[in-house]
């Protein structure tokens, strides 16, 4: 099924290099985003569970936060299939993943060694890496001259995913146990065939204008943005992995929270961070990415600072402000990565994932080293002080028109 005769792509005048159709594709957004749900539903199965799986195969925090470098190890691979996402359609990566992702996600109670269960996890980092690499491009394709907006309904659905999944994986584990929850992933073949039905005929390549760049071409202007992007990251992404990795931990051992308080910690948490994903992008189209990361990053430490020493009663609130602040950037920096390379979207989509990935992995260990040796609270404090040092770095992104 080639390109050429897909109905609903971007049709290209032959007098022009620019897109004659510039339509914001409402209906296929919303399907890719659907998948989206789903998909990462399954992939946020892991960090609700480290609490038992800590207990059961008696690990230090930095081996059990470890678990997830396993799960994102393979988005070393997102450049190549970025690369190749920009020259052939990789629907079927898109289509497929949410049964992949589920079907192994759902198994992890059936291994009760280490190395097993990291070696499942390093599988299901695959398919997850081979559906965030081109769906980004395909939905930039599908949603016209309006990318902020669709990046933000498509974020906004994978934090829908990881707002349900802590629930979704505790509920299995009290109805089934740890190693019958398998049969959770029967809803992610489901949605794969929905999937299939609904965008086998989508292309998941950007909008052809002309001779595709090649990995040299793009590089002078990648050197530009992404120095900048990388500043940001590594001052922001420790803060987000103790909120995303050990936040259920740090309930558990430092609030001695039950394993379903726990779980509802990050729900809502990742809640929040629908709302704040679903509005995030679309303002940014309005006000400046810039303007909106500033306004993110300066007020998200306080938050955690303020839930780490404030009283409990305002627990409840400030997850919901950290949530709506300190898990949002994600759909500005991607729909900033999609304005700055139209013509390479899935391909420097993937170089930010993987970059994001090795910081991120970095961060898990520091933050896991620090909690053993200083305990959870400090390293969760030393986090967010992190975050202003990222502040700076927002004055040098480049300006959308």
């Amino acid at each position: 099924m080639t390109d050429q005769t897909v109905p609903v792509e971007t049709a290209v005048s032959p007098t022009t290099s620019q897109p004659t159709e510039t339509t914001f594709q409402t209906d296929q957004v919303m399907t890719i985003a659907g998948g989206h749900f789903v998909h990462d539903t399954y992939s946020a199965f892991l960090s609700p569970l480290l609490p038992v799986l800590q207990e059961r195969l008696a690990t230090n925090y930095a081996l059990t936060g470890g678990l997830a470098v396993f799960a994102q190890i393979a988005s070393l691979l997102n450049p190549f299939i970025g690369h190749l996402a920009d020259k052939i359609s990789l629907r079927y990566f898109i289509i497929l993943a949410p049964a992949i992702t589920g079907t192994l996600m759902s198994v992890i109670g059936l291994t009760s060694s280490y190395i097993g269960l990291a070696l499942l996890l390093f599988a299901s980092g695959i398919s997850i890496a081979a559906f965030h690499a081109p769906a980004p491009a395909m939905v930039a394709r599908v949603s016209g001259d309006r990318v902020g907006k669709g990046m933000s309904i498509f974020m906004a659905a994978g934090e829908l995913g990881r707002t349900v999944g802590p629930i979704v994986a505790v509920a299995g584990v009290n109805w089934f146990g740890l190693g019958g929850i398998w049969r959770l992933a029967l809803v992610g073949w489901l949605v794969s065939g929905i999937l299939y039905v609904r965008l086998r005929n989508v292309s998941a390549r950007p909008v052809a204008v002309g001779e595709r760049p090649s990995w040299q071409s793009i590089l002078p202007h990648a050197k530009k943005v992404f120095p900048v992007l990388t500043w940001l990251m590594l001052a922001r992404v420790f803060m987000q992995v103790a909120l995303t990795t050990y936040l259920p931990i740090f309930m558990s051992d430092v609030l001695h929270s039950s394993l379903w308080l726990a779980a509802a910690s990050l729900t809502i948490l990742e809640g929040a961070g629908v709302v704040g994903a679903l509005a995030t992008g679309t303002i940014s189209d309005r006000l400046g990415r810039s303007r909106v990361l500033f306004y993110l990053l300066g007020s998200a430490p306080l938050f955690l600072i303020a839930f780490l020493y404030g009283p409990s009663w305002l627990a409840l609130p400030l997850l919901i402000a950290l949530g709506l602040t300190a898990i949002t950037p994600q759909p500005v920096f991607l729909a900033l990565v999609q304005d700055e390379f139209p013509d390479n979207r899935a391909l420097a989509n993937g170089l930010y994932l993987a970059m994001n990935f090795l910081i991120r992995a970095l961060a898990i260990w520091v933050v896991g080293l620090l909690a053993d040796r200083y305990g959870l609270t400090n390293a969760f404090l030393w986090s967010a002080l992190l975050v202003f040092l990222g502040l700076p770095a927002v004055r040098f992104l480049p300006q959308k028109s």
